[in-house]
């Protein structure tokens, strides 16, 4: 069963590879080092979304994957819809991903839900542009 699943993740990859050179102007955002998206970024975004929504949830998947190197606050990452005005629902990332309910993978998704679900409003900033929890 792990096959299987490696190799939809590198099918995904291989797949959302030339999508996410859309989202490379969002890297100082979703990295922690800008207060907000540029417009480039969310227009990326919305480009990336339209065009394969999985995307978005591979990049925030396999966040901490070394092949990858980038540092990615997933908080950020899975807000950039909202902030970026652009329409995603992340909760659908587990199964577009193929992901099990269960795995910690898809709990990364079900709990940003559920706490954006809790509080309709964005989450609070403190004046360093981090996440107040």
């Amino acid at each position: 069963m792990a096959g299987f699943a490696m190799a939809d993740a590198d099918k995904d990859k291989e797949e959302c590879a030339e999508q996410l050179v859309g989202l490379a102007t969002c890297l100082p955002y979703v990295g922690g080092n800008a207060k907000s998206p540029t417009p480039d970024c969310c227009t990326g975004l919305k480009e990336v979304l339209k065009n394969n929504k999985k995307c978005l949830c591979v990049v925030i998947k396999d966040r901490n994957d070394p092949d990858l190197g980038l540092k990615i606050n997933v908080t950020l990452a899975l807000g950039l819809p909202t902030v970026c005005h652009a329409t995603a629902n992340v909760s659908q990332c587990p199964a577009l991903l193929h992901l099990a309910p269960n795995s910690p993978d898809a709990q990364v998704f079900y709990q940003f839900t559920k706490s954006s679900n809790q509080s309709a409003s964005s989450p609070a900033l403190s004046p360093s542009g981090n996440l107040l929890h």
